[in-house]
């Protein structure tokens, strides 16, 4: 900065507030200072910035899902919520720290300002992993009232509510559930849709399998369909991929789908429109949760008020 302040002919901290943009000095002067700066080649300096403020302005965000070849993090969950994440946060002028649960022990999630977090866990085992950090955190899940904290999610009880409210309107009465209930989110789900089927004479048997890919939906369903006496004519799965996997294994049993079984997925990921037959599902908005926890997570930071958000859901109405 001396250098800079003796070629354009002023103090040194004229040069500082300059460079920050401060509206103490004049526009004309840092534009000129400015345009030295850069003729110079010099280059404002974050880390000596963010050392001076306190903040690294990153906010990691961890995945709570273990990445696998079945379960790629290309998959719409999560890749949709965080270019909503990224959107907002390089818009405030935040990196964005890509992490998974088994690195959230290392400096640069450490030295981050802020946490999102990304599935809840079973039993919410996550969020209580990264609540012992002591950093502000937003949660993508279901609000759970034993476990406080700022979450953002979808009207999980509506989306399964509309799952039971279609199978209602084809007569279907023999409904399996598939998915694993110890995750909030899947929780929320089943009960909305128990409760949507009210007193109707409806018999339900849940299925839990502990994994949410297409292997996990085609293996629970095998399993089901090797068992004598098992008539169901409707499947409710917790994800697009457990529902495509149980399709696979109903088809296979020599069953039709929708004739004989009506199936619905959960996530209306694009995968849904292109199977064959093309997979009703729920949709959730999920970029526009993404931008929703940034700025949540902003705004903890910021020490401003935050509360928790719901977003709307969709039954997406297909072949199946």
């Amino acid at each position: 900065m001396e250098h800079l302040a003796a070629i354009a002919g002023v103090s040194t901290i004229t040069v500082s507030r300059a460079l920050r943009n401060s509206p103490l000095v004049t526009v004309e002067t840092r534009e000129k200072i400015r345009k030295i700066a850069e003729e110079q080649g010099y280059r404002f300096n974050v880390s000596a910035r963010n050392l001076r403020l306190g903040r690294s302005h990153s906010v990691a965000v961890v995945v709570e899902m273990t990445p696998a070849n079945d379960r790629p993090m290309s998959d719409p969950y999560p890749l949709e919520l965080l270019g909503g994440i990224t959107q907002e946060l390089t818009t405030a002028g935040y990196s964005v720290v890509l992490t998974s649960m088994q690195l959230i022990d290392t400096p640069p999630v450490q030295g981050a300002d802020g946490m999102i977090l990304l599935g809840q866990g079973s039993h919410g085992e996550a969020v209580h992993r990264l609540q012992r950090s002591g950093l502000p955190l937003v949660i993508w899940g279901a609000p759970d009232a034993n476990q406080p904290g700022i979450v953002v999610g979808s009207d999980n009880r509506k989306g399964g509510a509309s799952v039971a409210e279609r199978f209602i309107q084809q007569g279907r009465r023999n409904l399996l559930f598939i998915g694993d209930i110890d995750h909030a989110e899947v929780q929320e789900r089943c009960a909305g849709f128990m409760e949507a089927l009210g007193e109707e004479q409806h018999a339900v048997t849940i299925l839990r399998p502990k994994a949410f890919t297409f292997e996990a939906g085609f293996d629970c369903m095998s399993a089901y369909l090797d068992k004598k006496d098992k008539a169901f004519d409707a499947v409710f799965a917790a994800s697009d991929l457990l529902a495509m996997g149980a399709i696979r294994a109903i088809t296979e049993a020599d069953m039709s789908v929708p004739g004989q079984v009506s199936v619905i997925g959960y996530d209306d990921t694009p995968g849904a429109a292109s199977f064959i037959p093309a997979l009703t599902s729920v949709h959730q908005y999920l970029r526009d949760g993404g931008i929703l926890l940034a700025k949540k997570i902003l705004g903890l930071i910021n020490e401003e008020p935050v509360e928790s958000e719901v977003l709307q859901t969709m039954l997406v109405v297909r072949q199946t």
